[in-house]
């Protein structure tokens, strides 16, 4: 019995770790591939550094090319924002 005790603390520890850092990012990762997966041409995005653009085309390799002000560039969907980019194509209600 005593062994258990002295093994609670650390079985603690790594349950509160487990709930409040891994699962999250697990579920953060998902919505992410989620995201990259349901992306389609005429979305407006906003890339990780920031770069605002409309998808023009998506490539089977991961890549998708995008239009900007500056031209077309191609871009690795993983560099495209999730969060900044669903707050741009949400509409704004105005009261």
């Amino acid at each position: 019995m005593e062994q258990i005790q002295s093994f609670a603390p650390l079985i603690l520890v790594f349950l509160v770790v487990y709930l409040f850092m891994i699962r999250p990012q697990i579920k953060r990762q998902k919505n992410e591939k989620k995201f990259a997966q349901e992306l389609k041409k005429g979305d407006r995005i906003i890339t990780k550094s920031g770069l605002h653009a409309k998808v023009l085309g998506l490539n089977d390799d991961g890549t998708c090319i995008i239009e900007t002000g500056a031209g077309k560039m191609k871009f690795e969907r993983s560099a495209i924002s999730m969060e900044l980019s669903s707050k741009l194509n949400t509409p704004n209600k105005k009261k």
